[in-house]
């Protein structure tokens, strides 16, 4: 497989299905306030993209949408997509889909399994809702979560050869992270021989964690917005 980091959690997937498109969060850079009651109160996105939106979705014949949080599927996106794309989420999100006018919604693929996390803990990760993630020929997208039982029983049952976590700390100003910090990366590095990479950072303003904090991990890679990796 060949991965493509846009920004944020947006991947381009080479696959033995042709492109695929993961959470594509597609607006211009501050063009949507700042994520309420979190760290460094600066509009949204905080960075461009690397590429014009258009060429982002151009050639996708399929979307995984893992939950439907604006940092994860946006109006920009809704509107470039095809309404027959086929798209791969949640249980949960299929109704926010189908009332956006998408015509081609699935939760269940044979090859390409669903997997659950924990979108942090507590109040607030029961606030946040379900999250998922998704197997993808043989690379674990593990979404927007910490670390948690599902993930260590998704590594257990899948035995990915490649991980893509998303990091970055993200947290309100009061309660723990609610994606993976750079212990808990250390702690999935410890669980698996796969290749781990750390996505979901330097986007929004509730991501607290640099790119260095994952880069000072041993064996694990982290992309720049734009670059393309083989898994």
């Amino acid at each position: 497989m060949r991965l493509t980091l846009v920004r944020n959690a947006t991947l381009l997937l080479e696959t033995s299905r042709g492109r695929v498109l993961v959470d594509p969060m597609l607006r211009a850079a501050g063009t949507t306030p700042p994520i309420e009651d979190t760290p460094n109160p600066r509009r949204n996105p905080l960075v461009e993209l690397p590429l014009p939106a258009a060429d982002v979705v151009r050639g996708v014949g399929v979307c995984i949408v893992t939950h439907l949080h604006g940092d994860h599927f946006d109006d920009a996106a809704a509107e470039l997509l095809p309404r027959d794309l086929p798209l791969l989420t949640q249980p949960e999100s299929v109704e926010g889909l189908l009332g956006r006018g998408f015509t081609n919604v699935e939760t269940e693929d044979a090859d390409w399994p669903l997997t659950r996390g924990r979108h942090g803990t507590g109040d607030v990760g029961a606030a946040l809702g379900a999250v998922s993630g998704r197997v993808v020929d043989g690379v674990y997208l593990a979404g927007d979560t910490i670390w948690c039982d599902e993930v260590a029983e998704a590594l257990e049952r899948h035995r990915p050869r490649a991980v893509v976590v998303n990091g970055g700390g993200a947290r309100f100003n009061e309660g723990g992270p609610i994606v993976m910090d750079a212990a808990d990366v250390r702690r999935l590095r410890a669980a698996t021989d796969a290749v781990v990479v750390v996505v979901h950072l330097e986007a929004m303003n509730h991501c607290v964690e640099p790119r260095e904090a994952y880069r000072a991990i041993d064996g694990v890679l982290v992309p720049d917005d734009g670059e393309t990796f083989d898994l």
